[in-house]
């Protein structure tokens, strides 16, 4: 019996058992991987991608996807960065606001677009995802004629590249304060999605769309919301990225949608719908961070890294089939 509530919990909690596996492995390779500058960087890494997953787990969990993640990210970050040009004498508080409310309005419009088209055209949610990628790209390269947006003022970096809480070794600052926002907007997500009604609506609506339908649930309405959610969160990552770069790049986001897919679904998030976490999706974040720095750390080529990702997101994939096969 202890051997199978062993197997059990193993099973259960597979991605922390990986986390911990990477990091005693990556701590013996590399002397400096459980430094306090290290851990710093792995969390500050770990932001973008888990402001992205605590979306994407809404709409996952609804049983669709949302590819247009990395796009909606980019858009935000320009039109905040257009924006920080308007006031170059801002100072850190109201930088930070104006990059905020940027990211939510930005984020919540293209979010929406998305859930109106699905929710009400019946859309699918791959094509209709795919389709605004790709025109959200086009739109940032449009408003920036494919050049970065430059010349903003120091205070604009302050989310991003800001560092609180200085320490003997590390005397501009421990703690990222882009941990700290990330941290508030995650626990919000998570309290939404496990603790309110809407959140249990997202729950029955992904488990069966008919059952929660006949049950009065709005099913379109939760469909909705919850691509909204995720635009927002998107919008969040991508005034995050600008901040750091104090800059507005074309190109920024490209591709992670696929950190942030492969992140929910090894925190357990089921692709078919009706069960996940925001909360065990970060620890699906923690793997992919441990991964990147782990192999910057060993100075493995990029190109492996890249054949790496791929490998996680495709095992991320199989573990998924595999754990719904074992709850049928």
């Amino acid at each position: 019996m202890n051997k199978a509530k062993v197997k059990s919990l193993v099973s259960e909690n597979i991605v922390v058992v990986v986390l911990i596996l990477l990091c005693i492995g990556f701590g013996t390779a590399s002397n400096t991987f459980f430094s306090s500058r290290n851990v710093s960087n792995i969390l500050s890494q770990m932001c973008t991608n888990a402001l992205l997953a605590s979306g994407l787990t809404y709409v996952i969990i609804l049983g669709g996807i949302d590819i247009s993640v990395g796009s909606v990210a980019g858009v935000a970050g320009i039109i905040a960065s257009y924006a920080g040009l308007k006031f170059p004498n801002m100072g850190a508080p109201f930088a930070i606001l104006l990059l905020v409310v940027t990211g939510i309005l930005v984020g919540a419009v293209c979010g929406a677009i998305n859930g109106v088209l699905i929710a009400y055209f019946d859309v699918i949610p791959m094509i209709c995802t795919l389709s605004t990628m790709t025109a959200l790209r086009g739109v940032a390269f449009i408003i920036t004629g494919g050049q970065p947006v430059y010349g903003l003022p120091d205070s604009f970096s302050y989310l991003g590249a800001k560092r609180i809480l200085p320490t003997e070794s590390m005397p501009n600052g421990a703690v990222p304060v882009v941990v700290i926002f990330t941290v508030i907007v995650v626990v919000f997500m998570h309290v939404l999605l496990s603790r309110t009604v809407f959140g249990r609506h997202v729950f029955a609506v992904g488990s069966n769309r008919n059952v929660a339908h006949l049950s009065g649930i709005n099913v379109r309405r939760v469909t909705m919301l919850s691509h909204t959610l995720c635009g927002v969160t998107a919008g969040l990552c991508g005034i995050c990225i600008a901040s750091k770069l104090q800059n507005g790049q074309p190109n920024a986001g490209d591709t992670y949608e696929m950190f942030a897919i492969a992140s929910t679904v090894l925190g357990g998030t089921s692709l078919s719908g009706g069960s996940g976490s925001v909360a065990r999706a970060m620890f699906g974040c923690a793997v992919i961070a441990v991964i990147k720095t782990g192999m910057d750390l060993l100075q493995i080529y990029s190109y492996w890294q890249n054949v790496v990702i791929g490998c996680i997101i495709i095992l991320a994939v199989v573990l998924d089939m595999a754990q719904k096969r074992g709850r049928n």
